[in-house]
């Protein structure tokens, strides 16, 4: 089925997907404009795209009210995603591209992944579960590991967390959680918030002292 897709209709089923899982895990439809925003393009530009998507049989849309993929746009996704994560995670453990790259990387390759070389990567790589971020890597079948929807800006103060994941569409973001040691399987205590949604201020176990985290980067780490 993704080769009988173009790269700007995979990428629309990917990102709606994401969204799906990180914002709206309970089902609800992904607003226009959140699809829009992520893509980095106009709001009229994603409805035109979205009512063909919708011909396709690739998700269902309403004005108004938001999309969401259907079994076959979802199948569609969880393929690209599937090739989007094992070539991230091919950079890193064999070809030593730093994480905050392989992001980029991948979103060029994912579309012109064949099956065939999909399989040699998963293979080689010893069919991973988890990409270098923490983000579940959808088997062969589509099936995928549930992700845990909390974040680190909702752990509160005095308590502490695991990292699961953490976004990587942000290259800068990526470098500083990696200084101070904010990587997937890592401990962190929140110890306390500054006023007004100001920054987050955690330790990491194994790091000495306290790193501070804004809204903005504590809210792309997800934690269990």
């Amino acid at each position: 089925m993704l080769s009988q897709t173009s790269s700007a209709i995979q990428d629309y089923l990917k990102a709606l997907y994401v969204l799906e899982v990180e914002r709206e895990p309970d089902g609800t439809a992904i607003p226009t404009t959140a699809l829009a925003q992520r893509l980095g393009v106009s709001a009229a530009s994603t409805t035109n795209m979205l009512k063909k998507l919708a011909t396709l049989g690739l998700v269902r849309h309403a004005p108004y009210r938001g999309a969401e993929l259907t079994p076959d746009g979802r199948t569609v996704a969880l393929e690209v995603i599937r090739h989007h994560r094992l070539l991230e995670t091919y950079l890193a453990e064999v070809m030593g591209v730093p994480w905050d790259e392989v992001h980029a990387e991948a979103e060029v390759l994912e579309h012109v992944l064949s099956e065939r070389l999909e399989d040699r990567i998963a293979s080689m790589l010893g069919d991973p579960s988890f990409d270098p971020h923490g983000h579940p890597i959808p088997g062969k079948d589509g099936s995928v590991a549930q992700a845990s929807t909390r974040t680190l800006w909702e752990v509160a103060e005095g308590d502490s967390a695991a990292v699961e994941r953490v976004s990587d569409d942000v290259p800068e973001a990526l470098r500083y959680l990696a200084r101070i040691g904010v990587l997937p399987g890592a401990a962190i205590t929140v110890l306390r918030r500054g006023p007004l949604e100001g920054p987050l201020f955690i330790e990491v176990e194994g790091h000495d002292g306290s790193d501070a985290l804004s809204k903005e980067v504590a809210s792309t780490v997800w934690v269990r």
